[in-house]
């Protein structure tokens, strides 16, 4: 993954958390804002629920339930009537306990520790509670509820209140309405001035009572899935257009580090003299294009000094070994030496003209690496190029009884011949000394390669032992050998696939080896056609 897109997805995931925080943060405060909402109307319903109930003391309907049974709808007190009218929007109930002050129930709730004790008291305010119950917007069928914790929690609360989303079944409804109910343990009086109901709490007395104001959370919920939906809608719009900015941002910011990288790419060892270009940022890319232009500098002037020591050993070498190389030619032809002395002039001699052709070698090197290898280009015929090779290496290739062919298409190319044949020769040359029975040398054109380049290529084919994969790209390694096929007694020091890359690379082309052990080596050379066309073969005369 480039570094682009890891910037993209970090600054995406990044608002991505952002906004899922706000999100969540948004839903959270808007929740407990209607929620809170909610609970103030609550209050504004007990309140005015409580006044009328206590204003409406003097009417006779009280007595009855505030809800009318189902079965009979035409039996709804005027009472009823006004209530429900009152309060449309509202599930109420009333319930009255034998108790005069909460402080009273509240010792008999902590004097209850154990579960019999418990049992009994909460038998006795359950047995008090469903004897005089009254409701309004509640099934009587299946009333509020409250468990022995929410209880026994109503009780203990400072206030007498108790805030609670609670399921209540409302009349002629299929299934339960979840609400927002809020409990209230509160002393009120009910029913007719003097009237007295044994038993029970419903007269005029002025017990404690048990008042329930519940509303419908629809609303609530709708209205919070109304905002989730805008939230999410927000969020996956908000998301794909900080994708979209993220990458064209990160694009923008990586733009002076790529140029700083396609120009670090051109540069090699022939073009160390060219630095990298240095944006005028300000941060880290600046100093690092700072910093790889004076390490440019750096391998400058020790490529430098390694082509000048190359050079100039080279060029210091070459008389003293011509010398040695004479003076043995002439001893040998001038004088009469003995056996064991003509045998030493003649190591002398074959060692001499070794390290004059190692010493030529050094310095076409140093010219290739300093880019000073003048190349004369001219059009070259590849069926007729490769035949006059075969033809000047055919002696060498009778002598080890090897066969040495041509085939391949006509094609025309542009090139140095004397440079090229060179390479051939050189990859000639190690497919004999390999030791194959078989050469074949074969010319073809390439269709539009990656480069789009139009381009031809050669190649040397022999069945010799063959070259182990790990080896292949080692073997263009200066002064590196293999050791089953190439030895010091043969000639070889290690610096012809050198030169012969050198070579290529100064054509725009490129070289390279295929090989399979106990099947044979093939040797590629890539090379632009240049300003001359591909001839067909109808074209050749």
């Amino acid at each position: 993954m480039t570094l682009r897109w890891r910037l993209t997805l970090f600054y995406t995931a990044l608002l991505a958390l952002l906004l899922t925080t706000v999100g969540v943060t948004t839903l959270y405060l808007m929740r407990s804002s209607l929620i809170a909402g909610l609970d103030n109307d609550l209050r504004g319903t007990y309140t005015q629920f409580t006044s009328y109930v206590q204003s409406t003391r003097v009417s006779d309907q009280l007595s009855l339930p505030l809800d009318a049974t189902r079965n009979e709808p035409d039996q709804v007190p005027d009472a009823l009537m006004l209530a429900r009218y009152q309060f449309p929007n509202s599930s109420l109930a009333l319930e009255q306990i034998d108790v005069y002050d909460r402080q009273t129930l509240l010792d008999s709730l902590e004097r209850a520790r154990t579960p019999e004790d418990r049992e009994a008291l909460f038998g006795t305010l359950r047995a008090l509670r469903d004897a005089s119950r009254r409701s309004l917007g509640v099934d009587t069928e299946k009333p509020i509820a409250l468990s022995e914790a929410e209880l026994a929690a109503l009780i203990r609360s400072s206030g007498g209140q108790l805030f609670l989303n609670h399921a209540v079944q409302e009349p002629y409804r299929p299934a339960p309405t979840m609400m927002r109910l809020m409990v209230v343990l509160t002393p009120l009086s009910q029913g007719l001035p003097g009237q007295e109901v044994p038993g029970s709490l419903l007269g005029s007395s002025d017990g404690l009572s048990i008042v329930y104001v519940a509303r419908s959370l629809a609303t609530v919920e709708d209205t919070l899935l109304k905002l989730r939906n805008v939230i999410l809608l927000l969020f996956l719009v908000g998301l794909i257009t900080a994708g979209s900015g993220a990458y064209v941002l990160a694009g923008q910011a990586l733009q002076p580090l790529r140029r700083v990288q396609r120009a670090a790419e051109r540069i090699g060892g022939q073009t160390l003299t060219e630095r990298v270009p240095v944006p005028q940022t300000g941060d880290e890319v600046e100093s690092l294009a700072t910093a790889l232009n004076a390490m440019l500098g750096r391998l400058e002037d020790s490529f430098d000094a390694q082509r000048r020591f190359t050079s100039d050993a080279s060029h210091e070498l070459r008389t003293p070994v011509t010398a040695i190389s004479g003076h043995a030619g002439y001893l040998l032809r001038r004088t009469n030496p003995n056996e064991q002395q003509r045998e030493s002039l003649r190591i002398i001699q074959s060692e001499s003209e070794r390290l004059t052709n190692l010493i030529a070698s050094l310095l076409q090197l140093a010219r290739s690496d300093s880019g000073a290898l003048v190349l004369t280009r001219e059009p070259i015929f590849a069926p007729l190029f490769l035949t006059e090779i075969t033809r000047e290496l055919a002696p060498l290739a009778q002598a080890q009884h090897t066969t040495l062919s041509t085939t391949g298409q006509d094609v025309t190319f542009e090139g140095d011949p004397d440079r090229l044949k060179q390479v051939i020769i050189n990859l000639v040359s190690n497919a004999l000394k390999a030791g194959a029975q078989t050469v074949t040398l074969d010319s073809r054109a390439v269709d539009r390669p990656a480069t789009g380049v139009p381009t031809v290529r050669l190649s040397v084919q022999d069945d010799g032992p063959g070259i182990p994969q790990g080896q292949l790209e080692r073997l263009f390694d200066r002064f590196y050998r293999l050791e089953d096929s190439r030895s010091r007694d043969q000639g070889g020091a290690g610096l012809g696939l050198s030169i012969a890359r050198g070579i290529v690379e100064a054509h725009g082309g490129r070289i390279w080896l295929e090989s399979e052990v106990g099947r044979g080596t093939t040797a590629f050379v890539d090379l632009p056609v240049g300003n001359v066309p591909v001839l067909d073969e109808d074209d050749v005369p």
